[in-house]
């Protein structure tokens, strides 16, 4: 089986790619665009396997879409590529509109060009499976859960965007028939993500006795999934997810913001002692537009379905998590100190 993942140098990408190669007998074609989050560094462990080729070209440029496809004949597309951060979105709506909506279209559209052409038997066997968010639900209270059933309700332009971009690849199965797969995640953390998020923030400011800030009094809530539990999720809907049909991925982990900083807090001073507690680092500043109060994920359907559970707990997967960060300077130092610096983001509509 070969498998096309775009934005396979990303964080949930990288780990996708990892979990092809070594838990899988697939062969992966990585197309990325190589923006501000994408790290090759993140593959450096399998770039010289015989099964990964590395492909670097734009979602949105039709022209190299349909050279990849028709060089490459894929058996499956993994579409991972997306502009992801909401603070970003807030400052900077149009890349999002052009990357998850323009770009989702483009890549659909190479697709359908592509499967149209196939056998009968590999157009059956194809599937374009298709990586977004429980954002695009929008906000809960207290109380409740995402289903898949539940009508979307984007409120910030990243989660609209990859809202807008589900809408097309569900469109794009009932109109042309391609065979497509959606999964719709609760909030990734784990290794190799880039340290604009939440926890990858926590544990480098930690280290470097930076405050610690935290969004309003943080108390909002997010359900928290590992990286590498949800890299086998998605093989599983991938492989056994029934097109035109979405799959919700979640941890069963939920936590409010407050919590998570804590946790780290506490897990650093353990692990890398300081002359004060870390927790003296935490500030509250003020909130981001928009935000979303509670999410949560209902992931019942892939547990009976597709026989999906995730490995981790939060417990274990947040402390192999920090001892990540800890033995892999070599792989954050470099983003820290020429591409992102810790900077807060997603303040210009509250400006």
């Amino acid at each position: 089986m070969k498998i096309l993942v775009t934005g396979g140098a990303g964080f949930i990408g990288s780990a996708v790619v990892h979990h092809l190669m070594s838990a899988t007998d697939a062969s992966v074609v990585n197309v990325d665009a190589l923006t501000y989050a994408a790290n090759l560094a993140s593959l450096a462990e399998v770039a010289g396997s015989s099964r990964y080729q590395f492909e670097k070209a734009d979602i949105r440029d039709a022209a190299a879409l349909d050279r990849l496809f028709a060089t490459h004949q894929p058996d499956a597309v993994m579409h991972l590529a997306a502009e992801s951060h909401v603070d970003r979105s807030i400052d900077g709506p149009a890349a999002f509109i052009e990357t998850n909506l323009l770009g989702t279209y483009t890549l659909l559209e190479a697709a359908r060009r592509y499967w149209s052409a196939l056998s009968a038997e590999r157009k059956a066997a194809f599937r374009f499976h298709h990586i977004s968010t429980d954002e695009v639900y929008g906000s809960l209270g207290e109380t409740g859960a995402f289903t898949e059933a539940t009508p979307y309700s984007p409120n910030s332009p990243y989660s609209a965007s990859k809202a807008g971009s589900d809408h097309l690849v569900n469109a794009w199965h009932h109109t042309y028939g391609l065979p497509t797969v959606i999964s719709n995640c609760s909030n990734n953390y784990g290794p190799r993500q880039f340290p604009e998020k939440l926890i990858p923030l926590m544990i480098l400011n930690g280290l470097e006795g930076k405050p610690l800030p935290v969004y309003g009094q943080g108390q909002n809530i997010r359900d928290w999934l590992h990286v590498e539990d949800h890299a086998r999720a998605l093989w599983a809907v991938l492989t056994k997810g029934q097109p035109g049909e979405s799959y919700n991925v979640g941890g069963a982990a939920e936590r409010r913001n407050i919590d998570i900083v804590t946790t780290v807090c506490d897990l650093l001073d353990e692990l890398v002692p300081a002359e004060k507690p870390r927790r003296a680092l935490i500030t509250y500043v003020q909130d981001r537009p928009g935000h979303d109060f509670r999410y949560a994920i209902d992931a019942s359907r892939i547990h009976g379905e597709l026989g999906w559970q995730p490995v981790e707990t939060f417990e274990t997967g947040i402390r192999k998590t920090i001892q990540w960060y800890l033995d892999n300077e070599a792989w954050w130092r470099p983003l820290r100190d020429q591409v992102y610096d810790g900077g807060r983001l997603g303040t210009l509509a509250a400006r």
